[in-house]
């Protein structure tokens, strides 16, 4: 089976598992893991809040102030919905979890509004001591 089938059956199966996210947040998961990985000294498996973070990192850095809106969009509102959409691909097999790893880790590591509004890093701020 070639690897565009085996990735339509991985989305077709997600969709109808999981329909309130777009199909594109799960290429954005797999895109903010490899990005927070990349950012460690050496690869390693990481936990529900650095790939939350990561998520957070890489929305800001691709979208910017549009970041919370682009997210939204595609259904992810929490990092809850971080969390699901990682639990679903592990239970569609693209991602694997260690024992100890929960849903619950990605519970209230931040809030949307504060991570991507009023906490936004907008250039220029430390230049001005702000």
């Amino acid at each position: 089976m070639s690897s565009i089938l085996l990735a339509e059956s991985v989305m077709h199966r997600l969709r109808q598992r999981y329909p309130g996210y777009s199909d594109t947040a799960y290429v954005f998961i797999l895109s903010a893991l490899h990005y927070a990985i990349e950012g460690l000294d050496e690869p390693r498996h990481i936990t529900g809040r650095e790939l939350a973070e990561g998520c957070r990192d890489l929305a800001i850095d691709r979208w910017g102030l549009m970041a919370r809106s682009v997210l939204e969009y595609w259904g992810i509102r929490s990092t809850r919905d971080l969390g699901a959409i990682v639990f679903a691909l592990v239970e569609c097999g693209v991602l694997v979890k260690q024992d100890n790893d929960s849903l619950d880790d990605f519970d209230s590591v931040y809030d949307f509004r504060t991570a991507f509004d009023r906490d936004y890093p907008w250039p220029g701020l430390s230049a001005l001591g702000k």
